[in-house]
Formats: C-alpha cells, structure tokens, sequence
C-alpha cells in the first residue's frame, strides 16, 4: 500500500503546472514580446558582446515596456538593454 501512494505522489510532482508548456506574453500600448522572443535576443546580444553560452549560468531580465527596453543582467556581472 505504502508503495502505491509514492509512485501517486512521484506522478502529482512530474505533471500538473510544473510540467505544463507555458507560453508567456507581455503587451504594452499596441506592442508584444513573447517570453521566447525576449531569451532569444538577449542570448543573441550577450553572443555579440562574446559571452559564450556556456559561461552563462545566470540570467536575470527586466521588463520595462514604459522605456521600451528589456534590461538583464547575466551571471551577476554582465549588463545588457534590448529594445523592447
């Protein structure tokens, strides 16, 4: 019995909201980024400033839409602005 309830609760863990595709979309004054689209050019602009992919191992993004940028820092260190 006790082993039924761990594989229910192994199964609750891997599916649900954790696992679910997710499709983010951030709209501002007629204009829209996907999520998608916003890692792509930040990765595209950080390969342009010659940090390798895998040097990164931390990216954090702002959303300004009121600027009309998108702000991220990569591994604490690393500064870049894209157009929003």
């Amino acid at each position: 019995m006790a082993r039924k309830c761990s594989v229910e609760r192994a199964e609750q863990l891997v599916g649900g909201f954790a696992s679910a595709k997710k499709n983010i979309t951030i709209q501002y004054q007629g204009r829209e980024r996907m999520e998608s689209n916003i890692l792509t050019l930040i990765q595209r602009d950080a390969k342009e400033k010659g940090i390798a992919d895998e040097e990164i191992e931390l990216v954090d993004v702002y959303i300004k839409p009121e600027e009309q940028s998108i702000f991220y820092v990569i591994n604490n260190t690393i500064n870049g602005k894209i157009p929003f």
